[in-house]
């Protein structure tokens, strides 16, 4: 479960645009910018939230149909 957090967080800090790949002649590095993660994760985090939410808002909308056969 800890795992599926952290690559989630990873995940959204990637898309946000908080890692940037960095290459000289000599080396390679990934830089992360701390702050950009930060909101990265934040709003990755409330668009997950937003979205079960309106999920569930519309799962309670459906309504039940009995179709027994007498």
């Amino acid at each position: 479960m800890i795992k599926f957090i952290l690559s989630i967080i990873i995940i959204l800090a990637l898309i946000g645009g908080a890692v940037k790949f960095v290459a000289t002649e000599e080396s390679w590095s990934l830089v992360m910018n701390k702050r950009v993660a930060l909101s990265s994760v934040q709003n990755g985090a409330i668009a997950i939230y937003e979205f079960v939410e309106e999920l569930i808002a519309d799962a309670n909308k459906i309504k039940v149909v009995d179709s027994t056969i007498k």
